[in-house]
């Protein structure tokens, strides 16, 4: 079969033929030969860089960088996969691939937020571009996707926020720990993390005898999550101190209780 395609391309299996011997059109399909058949990314890539090298301003060219994109990406060469897209945008930022272009830069961040320990540098990385993807290109194919990894990401830096916090808390350092979960209630509502972090604040206030704004985020987890087993235990937590959930104060819990009831929340 590969010396049926060397032969198709002008060469034979024996020996290759010196690549500015060929046309761009016989070198990038060599390169999709070389990535689909044999699963060389890095064959591939030299193919794709030649086409580019050698025919410069041709279509095959443009072809050839956007696959560059693709193939270092497949190989989790995630550094040079960004500089291929951004070239590509360079060079071609009103074509038709350029939406993909912007796509692939931004998994190519997202794609490596596979830990809730990692830096979390690359996270909002990944948001900015995951961002750009769905407001720049909002017609394209790739605006679903990319709403949906947003929505991840952003669950992502919650998660961080919420490790760190039960870290404090299991610790004894209420007021660190009820910094963290404050975030997470305040900047990252939309996320999976908001009823546990209501919870926890909770658990620390009535650590530290703040007993309104116990009541008062138990009252916020009871409006939002009823069935949760979060609002569960927190209920049998006040009930066990002769409290309830209610909104008590004018601290910054019963202000978000209030937003929350003009709808500006959640």
């Amino acid at each position: 079969m590969l010396a049926a395609f060397l032969a198709a391309c002008g060469g034979g299996a024996a020996k290759e033929p010196a690549l500015d011997t060929l046309s761009a059109e016989q070198i990038f399909k060599r390169g999709e030969f070389t990535l689909e058949e044999d699963k060389d990314t890095e064959g591939a890539i030299r193919y794709f860089a030649e086409v580019e090298r050698l025919y410069p301003y041709s279509d095959w060219a443009r072809r050839a960088l956007i696959m560059q994109a693709f193939t270092y990406h497949k190989a989790k060469e995630y550094e040079d996969a960004r500089q291929a897209a951004q070239r590509f945008l360079d060079f071609y930022p009103g074509d038709e691939d350029a939406a993909y272009a912007k796509y692939l830069l931004a998994l190519s961040y997202y794609d490596q937020i596979d830990e809730v320990g990692r830096d979390q540098g690359l996270t909002f990385q990944a948001l900015q571009a995951l961002r750009e993807v769905i407001e720049e290109y909002p017609d394209s194919e790739y605006a679903r996707s990319a709403i949906l990894k947003f929505d991840l990401a952003f669950d992502h830096l919650a998660a961080k926020e919420m490790e760190i916090g039960r870290f404090y808390l299991k610790k004894g350092h209420y007021t660190a720990a009820i910094n963290r979960f404050r975030v997470v209630v305040q900047d990252f509502q939309t996320t999976t993390h908001t009823a546990e972090a209501l919870h926890r604040l909770v658990e620390s206030y009535l650590a530290l005898g703040l007993t309104d704004e116990a009541q008062t985020a138990g009252a916020i987890l009871g409006y939002n999550y009823k069935s949760s087993p979060f609002y569960q235990d927190s209920y049998k937590l006040l009930t066990s101190r002769g409290l309830e959930p209610k909104v008590k104060g004018d601290g910054w819990l019963a202000k978000v209780y209030r937003q929350m009831i003009k709808g500006e929340w959640l």
